[in-house]
């Protein structure tokens, strides 16, 4: 399930021979779906309207011929389109496509659209344009909502979350757009393109369609061999006394994470993730993994690297001494699309973090005999460190194993206890890092820093949907639960068949919004009076019972001593009769067991 990466090409001979094929179609929308086949994409994620009538009509004809065109996918909510998107990149390491209706659809996309963005995801988001003409052609205007869906300027819409946006003016540039799309979505850093694609340009009338085999645009590659500051990297971390690491997204390349662990134990290096989390960056046994809590170990530090981690450590909680060396390194490793971002940077590394980690690591081997008892001392230092904190984590879970209600702790240590190393886990916040192991790579994924809620539940079936047999375990707030548009998730689990098990955390709140209240106003009025308007969801639903409506198992837990075996029924369903499952569970009311936020604390976001 590799991640980023993209088969090189034989070297060209010295007279490049372009391959062609032509193909028999009526319309653009026909040569459309039949070039996005032949460029590998599996699935067209959509959420129809009047402007995919020739879409429709195309896949009708398309696939009745049994030509080359992705599967077409039927997903009642943009959210949960974008996001099953979202979640099968994650899992193939291939671009993606979605198609939604027109302006109102691209307002329902945005949400995931900024994810993806925040999340490097390349995905051609496109949506329709209402019919430009109002006669004239079969595809002109015909209903009311052809003259209010029209917006002067559909792509700004999406600008400021894409890396492009184009509208399809005619047939004759379709190769040439879909072919920048796709180069500009997977070119570093990459992230997502919005096209539109007007009525009357989709009903175009053609007889054949000629294209190139093989895409003429290539997209750069970031895997130098060498990037430029990795020498001047390896000497300062060579010389440091505490040196640290510190990642966030590193995972996302899945060659990253031996590269990453072989630096840590060769050079003695302690490796600590930032609170999202987003991929399994370093494995959680590793001994040289030091926890989720940056804020713990930065102003100790002399020299720091930090590797895809857009905010490693939050200057108003804690910060490096001043004359720290920071390095910082990625594939925009000043992020120059956030529009304030205030971390040093006394070493830049432009590089994907496969091939940076690689780099780094042949150009250390000059040092690592010189400082070898050095190393070793360090080694043993922050493996006792990491033990103890393993112990106090798992003390954690077992102090809480009989709270009623349920303790999220005990809950993701179960969830811990029952997984497999094969299992997936794609997380929107609440299964806890300090509970679950995970050591193999692409086995967890955390929602985008960007923090759009209702990504997990598409997420977890564009995950399942890329991952073959491999079970998938969805963990959830009962907040991002209703976020994720439930009825059309569920919806396209049954319709597509594509089991997960959902388990969702259901404490009646949102609680990111209480802490935020807490951390700005620590002895405010909400505390005083223990009342948090716009932050209580309750009387809570019984989420257990939604998913019957589509098919599946659903099971409400309220004892503690019933989670393991509710897991284990509802993994049944989900392995075996390869239905959806859900366990809606009883969590404590943040109110009843406020977040730590001492040494080793649930680091949060």
């Amino acid at each position: 399930m590799a991640v980023r990466k993209r088969a090189h090409e034989t070297q060209a001979s010295p007279t490049k021979l372009v391959a062609t094929e032509t193909i028999k179609v009526s319309n653009t929308a026909q040569a459309y779906l039949s070039l996005l086949g032949a460029r590998g994409i599996d699935y067209f994620f959509a959420n129809g309207g009047t402007d995919f009538a020739s879409i429709i009509d195309g896949f009708a004809r398309l696939m009745a011929e049994g030509r080359r065109v992705p599967k077409p996918l039927t997903v009642p909510h943009e959210m949960v389109a974008a996001s099953m998107a979202h979640g099968y990149y994650l899992a193939t390491g291939r671009p993606q496509v979605v198609m939604v209706h027109v302006t109102v659809g691209t307002a329902n996309l945005l949400n995931a659209m900024i994810n993806s963005w925040r999340g490097k995801v390349p995905i051609i988001f496109s949506a329709g344009r209402t019919p430009i003409t109002e006669k004239g052609s079969p595809a002109s205007r015909n209903i009311y909502i052809h003259w209010a869906q029209e917006s002067f300027d559909q792509g700004g819409i999406a600008r400021e979350w894409t890396k492009w946006d184009y509208e399809l003016r005619t047939q004759n540039q379709l190769e040439t757009v879909v072919d920048r799309a796709l180069s500009l979505a997977m070119a570093e850093p990459r992230g997502p393109v919005y096209l539109t694609l007007p009525r009357e340009v989709l009903a175009e009338e053609c007889k054949s369609f000629t294209f190139s085999t093989a895409p003429r645009v290539r997209p750069p590659e970031l895997a130098h061999t060498m990037p430029e500051g990795i020498e001047e990297a390896a000497a300062a971390l060579a010389g440091a006394r505490n040196p640290l690491i510190i990642t966030g997204q590193s995972g996302m390349w899945h060659g990253a994470v031996p590269q990453l662990a072989q630096l840590a134990e060769s050079m003695g290096i302690a490796v600590v993730e930032t609170s999202g989390r987003y991929f399994v960056n370093l494995p959680t046994n590793h001994p040289m993994h030091v926890g989720f809590n940056p804020h713990e170990w930065i102003r100790d530090a002399d020299v720091i690297l930090a590797i895809e981690a857009d905010a490693p450590w939050y200057p108003a909680m804690a910060e490096p001494k001043p004359n720290a060396t920071i390095i910082q390194m990625g594939t925009d490793p000043l992020y120059a699309n956030y529009p304030i971002w205030g971390f040093p940077a006394d070493i830049a590394i432009s590089a994907n973090p496969e091939a940076g980690l690689a780099a780094l690591n042949r150009a250390l081997e000059p040092y690592r005999q010189m400082k070898r008892k050095e190393i070793t001392d360090r080694v043993q230092r922050w493996t006792k460190v990491h033990n103890k904190q393993r112990a106090d984590w798992q003390s954690v879970a077992n102090n809480a194993r009989n709270d009623k209600p349920l303790d999220p702790a005990w809950v993701s240590r179960c969830i811990n206890e029952v997984k497999d190393k094969e299992t997936i886990c794609v997380n929107e916040y609440d299964l806890s890092p300090l509970q679950a192991e995970f050591t193999e790579p692409g086995t967890y994924f955390h929602c985008p820093p960007s923090g759009g809620l209702g990504w997990g539940l598409g997420a977890a079936l564009g995950v399942k949907l890329g991952s073959g047999d491999r079970t998938v375990i969805c963990t959830v707030g009962d907040g991002a639960y209703i976020f994720g548009s439930p009825t059309a998730a569920h919806f396209s689990s049954r319709a597509h068949n594509i089991p997960v098990l959902f388990v969702v955390y259901n404490n009646q709140c949102w609680r990111s919004v209480m802490e935020s209240c807490l951390y700005v106003h620590p002895d405010g009025n909400a505390r005083r009076l223990g009342n948090f308007p716009i932050s209580d969801l309750s009387p809570s639903p019984d989420f257990d019972k939604i998913v019957t409506a589509f098919g599946g198992y659903g099971e409400r837990v309220e004892e503690p001593s019933e989670m393991i075996p509710a897991l284990k029924r509802a993994l049944k369903v989900v392995r075996t009769e390869k239905r959806q499952a859900l366990l809606n569970v009883i969590c404590k009311h943040p109110e009843a067991a406020p977040p730590a936020r001492g040494k080793g604390a649930d680091w949060r976001p």
